[in-house]
């Protein structure tokens, strides 16, 4: 294991597990402090095979034709064929390095023969005359034009087919104030109106030119034309089925199709056509006084939200009254979208779009489908919400042009929106405990319940307009599964299945909350878990799915944790998965967020096929009190985004971490690249020997 110079701390000392005090409040609002606003006592539609076996169930054709291979065949021709198992023992290529063991130490650590490097900083420059970052003189004009707080989502566009030349694009989730500004000049309870704006040009996103060097290894921003910051303070355009909707418009905005800014962006993916998208997630902590909204249909839309009430943690409220809810309660439905950025264009203007849904998107990730359209899946990151895909109406159209770019965003205006329902196989044996079923695998079939097409609603009591913009109201009429804070998901490009982190849910099975069902098996879930699932016929457009649970994590050593099957006592600890990544051999990569095993957050590989399914492997960890995001991983390089580092600190007076700079010095929230060391000092491949 190799380590950035940094602090070094006692090995599991007194570390209370999770996220810190400081970041439940400035990220989420402390919204696990609160009742789940899903009050909806949806019913778990599982237990459909009783006393039939998951694979007498494929055998049978019971819910689709598939070949006597069980859930690999499920894949069919529309996905690639995975890689041919290996001989039991051997490492996946792409996983081949000696893991890094979990620890407490203030530096990203890495396997041996690995190095690395800080690509950019936040407060670092971006775009021209960005002056030098000063911690005790920020002032919001330089804000704007520095890297943002927070990192979060990591998309590399490459520009060249060596991959020397890449934009880069990164999403900045949230500010913490309280470590944004020095402690001598921040008053929590009185910010001044500068240190909002100042904040309010931290979020969104910067794209950014870099270059990989190709002797040295490290990934370096340069100067570019393409560069550019996105703020709270940039206009988007809002499009689809709600654009113009009397629910979206504003004293600022009476059209309803031009919104100030973006938020909270969490992840994102590349689409196939260039561009980025991003999930707006936690938006509902940067609103006020819901609570003084007197019309009750209104409140009980901003309730299901969750949209704050009283004073909000920031007080933006007493500087802009589009964050008061009781003085423009339909601000708030103005964020929660999928937006979409074009990093090749710098002077496009980034557009929110409403066919995909509106509620606490992670992220938005894309697969075509058999014919030719677009799926964009996403999840609702709360306990007890859901995961929702998107099938367009138009074909996809190959290339990166700005004709193919304008055509496939417009893809993602209609199509049909849709939420996923569960069903498990195994009757009466999932009892919270997270014992395997007889069969030996968490498993099952489901549906995808159509919610809206263009102008038509399938819930009844809903017009079209309500489902996009209330959806959240929609799925639950509509009979969802209820699940453990479904985030990132993405689809595999080797195998063509499709993968969700499910990160934890504490309430699962407390009194009056959903119990637990087999594709959520465990009470009070603090670990988290790896979703799995084959579309019908290996086809995103299909509305039948086949499931299975990859990971139920956690310490190896405790009985309700599964890796796939493969021998715990070989495995990595893994905890709160959040984001994941394939590598290009199809080998799954995990970024954890709260870890609860006394440990710092790391990155992970586990292999989905073979003898190797289910071999968890750490590849790094990162620094104390940081979460781990991003992350991207290609055949020579991984990209990590280290987020607020030293966040366990109640203030900037005490910082207790000083990385990346080390000394002294505030912590930075940043982007890591990593790189293994090859031969000649030229870099190698990532998970090869």
């Amino acid at each position: 294991m190799s380590l950035e110079p940094g602090r070094l701390l006692p090995l599991f000392t007194a570390h209370s597990g999770g996220r810190s005090p400081i970041t439940c409040e400035y990220r989420c609002g402390n919204a696990c402090a609160h009742e789940a606003p899903n009050p909806t006592g949806n019913e778990y539609f599982g237990d459909i095979a009783k006393g039939v076996s998951r694979r007498g169930v494929f055998k049978a054709g019971a819910v689709m034709a598939a070949a006597a291979g069980g859930f690999a065949a499920l894949s069919g021709t529309a996905a690639a064929a995975p890689p041919a198992p290996l001989a039991k023992g051997r490492a996946v290529p792409g996983t081949d390095f000696t893991p890094v063991p979990p620890n407490k130490l203030d530096a990203v650590s890495i396997p041996d023969g690995y190095a690395q490097h800080v690509v950019i900083r936040w407060g670092d420059p971006v775009v021209p005359g960005a002056p030098k970052f000063d911690f005790r003189r920020q002032t919001a004009a330089a804000q704007a034009k520095q890297f943002g707080y927070n990192n979060d989502f990591v998309g590399l566009i490459p520009q060249d087919p060596l991959g020397v030349g890449n934009l880069l694009v990164v999403n900045h989730e949230y500010t913490t104030e309280v470590h944004l500004f020095p402690a001598d000049q921040y008053d929590p309870a009185n910010p001044t109106e500068e240190q909002v704006k100042i904040a309010w040009a931290a979020h969104g996103l910067s794209v950014l030119q870099t270059l990989r060097d190709p002797i040295g290894g490290a990934l370096r921003t340069v100067p570019s034309p393409l560069n550019r910051r996105i703020t709270l303070d940039t206009i988007f355009e809002v499009r689809g089925p709600a654009a113009g909707s009397k629910y979206l418009k504003t004293s600022a905005d009476p059209s309803g199709k031009r919104v100030r800014g973006t938020q909270n962006n969490c992840s994102g993916g590349v689409t196939p056509w260039g561009t980025v998208l991003s999930g707006e997630e936690n938006f509902h902590q940067y609103f006020a006084h819901a609570d003084k909204v007197s019309d009750p249909t209104e409140a009980a839309r901003l309730k299901r939200y969750a949209i704050g009430t009283g004073e909000s943690t920031r007080k933006w409220e007493r500087f802009d009254r589009r964050w008061d809810a009781s003085r423009e309660p339909n601000e708030p439905n103005r964020f929660g979208w999928v937006v979409e950025i074009d990093p090749n264009d710098p002077h496009s203007t980034p557009v929110k779009h409403t066919a995909l849904g509106r509620f606490k998107h992670e992220a938005a990730n894309v697969k075509i489908t058999a014919d030719g359209r677009v799926a964009v899946y996403s999840g609702d990151d709360e306990r007890f919400e859901y995961i929702y895909k998107f099938v367009s109406k138009g074909k996809y159209k190959k290339g990166h042009s700005a004709l193919a770019r304008r055509h496939n965003s417009a893809l993602l205006d209609e199509g049909t929106l849709y939420v996923a329902k569960f069903s498990g196989n195994s009757h009466g044996e999932i009892d919270g405990s997270g014992k395997l079923p007889a069969d030996g695998e968490f498993d099952g079939t489901g549906e995808w319940i159509p919610l809206a097409s263009g102008d038509k609603s399938f819930v009844d009591g809903f017009t079209a307009e309500e489902v996009y913009v209330f959806t959240r109201h929609a799925a639950d009429r509509a009979g969802a599964t209820k699940m453990d804070r479904p985030e990132d998901i993405e689809p595999n490009p080797v195998n063509g299945r499709i993968y969700a982190a499910l990160t934890n849910n504490s309430d699962r099975g407390a009194a009056g909350k959903a119990g637990p069902d087999e594709a959520n098996p465990r009470t009070r879930n603090k670990n988290g878990h790896i979703l799995e699932w084959d579309e019908d016929r290996g086809d995103s457009a299909s509305t039948r799915f086949s499931w299975r649970l990859l990971l139920v994590c956690g310490d190896p050593a405790t009985a309700d944790t599964y890796f796939g099957g493969f021998p715990k006592d070989q495995v990595s600890p893994i905890s709160c998965p959040d984001n994941v990544a394939f590598d290009p051999h199809g080998n799954l990569w995990i970024s954890t967020d709260g870890n609860t095993l006394g440990a710092n957050d790391g990155l992970f590989s586990v292999p989905v096929s073979g003898p190797e399914r289910g071999h968890v492997k750490q590849f790094l960890s990162v620094p104390v009190g940081a979460e781990t995001c991003g992350p991207v991983v290609t055949e020579n390089l991984v990209l990590v985004a280290v987020q607020h580092p030293g966040e366990d600190a109640a203030s900037s007076a005490n910082p207790t971490s000083h990385w990346p700079d080390g000394g002294a010095s505030q912590p930075r929230p940043a982007i890591v690249s990593v790189w293994k060391r090859g031969a000649f000092g030229l870099p190698g491949r990532i998970g090869h020997r």
